[in-house]
């Protein structure tokens, strides 16, 4: 008989041309043997006759509840420990998952805080990254942010190097109470693309030369999906950061290129 596979799931908004959200998350649960599953929030889709604008039409709150549901009930407490928090984008949808994640007790929780989607109002915007943040991130016990969410989340005006980011995942955690991978990437100035990792006890600055200047599209999504792979594997929240931070180094050397202006990461080079 074949061994059991490692189990996570993913909440998450769908991007149609595959370079992030869902689908990055399924491709790198993939390519790091980890099964994955899905319940999607939303879809996003660019628009190319608007300067490649976001188009964004969230999924109803009871149907995110039958998916989660459906998941649940074919893979029990047992097999599935694991679980990432990707776009949710309103505040129904954060109520609805909210109330998923405290009817079933999960291992692990990898929060991935997108806080704004450039097709929201910015009232919207708000009410959603207060809802986020209020009602999700206590559940978290792991938080990827951006640069942006770092700046948002610890309440930091500007983030401006390395010495910056390491105050803002700290403060981070003192918020969360999280492990913490706080994404530098390129816009930290400087020859490496650096992330910080904090957990309360550990503190560690993961670096690497840059791979170019310029932001490649499912970057992010595509870290906290290696580092939720990474835990369900059974790494330790340590081990799952380097874990995502080689698996997203080869996946930017490996990038490809589109019509769209932006390069997507390829999990595939991680191989």
């Amino acid at each position: 008989m074949p061994s059991t596979p490692a189990f996570a799931m993913t909440i998450a908004g769908s991007e149609a041309t595959g370079g992030a959200g869902a689908q990055a998350d399924l491709k790198t649960f993939q390519q790091l043997g980890v099964f994955g599953s899905i319940a999607l929030t939303c879809i996003v889709s660019f628009d190319p006759k608007n300067n490649w604008g976001h188009r964004f039409v969230p999924v109803d709150p009871q149907v995110i509840s039958d998916q989660i549901e459906a998941i649940t009930a074919a893979y029990g407490p047992d097999q599935l420990k694991t679980v990432k928090i990707g776009m949710l984008g309103t505040t129904p949808t954060i109520d609805r998952v909210a109330a998923a994640l405290g009817e079933r007790s999960y291992q692990n929780v990898v929060l991935d805080p997108v806080l704004i989607c450039k097709g929201q109002e910015p009232g919207a915007a708000l009410d959603t990254d207060t809802a986020l943040t209020e009602k999700v991130l206590p559940f978290a016990t792991f938080v990827t942010p951006n640069h942006f969410e770092s700046e948002q989340l610890s309440g930091m005006a500007r983030i401006n190097d390395e010495h910056d980011l390491v105050e803002a995942a700290k403060r981070i955690h003192d918020k969360s109470g999280a492990a913490v991978l706080a994404k530098g990437g390129v816009r930290i100035p400087g020859p490496d693309a650096i992330d910080v990792f904090y957990d309360g006890t550990t503190l560690e600055v993961l670096r690497v030369p840059k791979v170019g200047e310029h932001v490649v599209a499912g970057a992010g999504c595509s870290l906290a999906a290696a580092v939720t792979a990474g835990l369900a594997l059974g790494d330790s929240p340590l081990e799952a950061a380097h874990r995502a931070k080689d698996f997203v180094t080869a996946g930017i050397k490996g990038r490809v290129e589109s019509n769209a202006p932006f390069d997507v990461l390829w999990q595939g080079a991680a191989r």
